[in-house]
């Protein structure tokens, strides 16, 4: 039976403790290592397909860095000016400008011992950017991230509905793997509506609301 745990829904923010690593545990491991340790490899590209967590794990290495009170800084298909950690999502989107301004940061923290993590869709040698760029990408570890299984979802939404305050039932996880969307943002997005709409009605997050909340999402469509 669901229950209920607070009256008030906390914020949720992406960490590598709520990140579930799957399959990417090596990668879960050097970035953890990267922020502990500057002796080693500090320059990142991870790739994959959509919904698989680059955007978590990239805002997550932004968190825990300024956590330490390292400069740190996220970017969604923009480049920032250097500083010690740096996150660039979506790279396979910059533009023309912003691609040389990569480059150059790609130089300028490899020379200043800091840290870099990009992101994109593709491997560095299929991205559709500056041949001198992509090789700069290639340079450092190259990882793909592999989405999860439907077991590892379920791990994810138990984990991030109890982060929001509420502790959901083996029956809600089951219907939303098997009626949702594949990927594990849509399927959490979905959660959050249910939280929401479980609570102005005062009641427990349940299959019967969840069941409504899909068929009004199909009825907008």
């Amino acid at each position: 039976m669901s229950q209920l745990l607070l009256d008030i829904t906390p914020d949720w923010w992406p960490t590598l403790d709520n990140f579930v690593a799957g399959n990417n545990q090596e990668l879960l491991a050097g970035l953890r290592e990267a922020l502990k340790n500057k002796t080693g490899e500090r320059l990142f590209y991870v790739w994959g397909e959509h919904g698989c967590g680059k955007s978590h794990l990239l805002q997550a290495i932004i968190g825990a860095a300024q956590d330490v009170e390292l400069p740190a800084v996220y970017a969604k298909r923009s480049v920032p000016d250097c500083t010690m950690v740096v996150a660039i999502d979506d790279v396979d989107k910059l533009g023309e400008y912003a691609q040389i301004d990569l480059f150059n940061l790609y130089n300028q923290v490899r020379e200043s011992g800091g840290m870099l993590l990009v992101s994109g869709k593709n491997a560095p040698q299929n991205l559709a950017l500056r041949k001198d760029l992509t090789t700069r990408l290639g340079w450092g570890l190259v990882y793909q991230l592999h989405p999860l299984s439907d077991e590892e979802k379920a791990v994810a939404l138990a984990q991030h509905g109890i982060s929001k305050g509420y502790k959901l039932s083996d029956e809600v996880i089951q219907y939303l793997l098997r009626h949702g969307r594949r990927d594990l943002p849509s399927l959490m997005a979905s959660l959050d509506e249910l939280d929401a709409y479980s609570l102005s009605l005062h009641r427990a997050p349940s299959v019967p609301l969840l069941k409504q909340i899909m068929q009004t999402e199909l009825e907008l469509k």
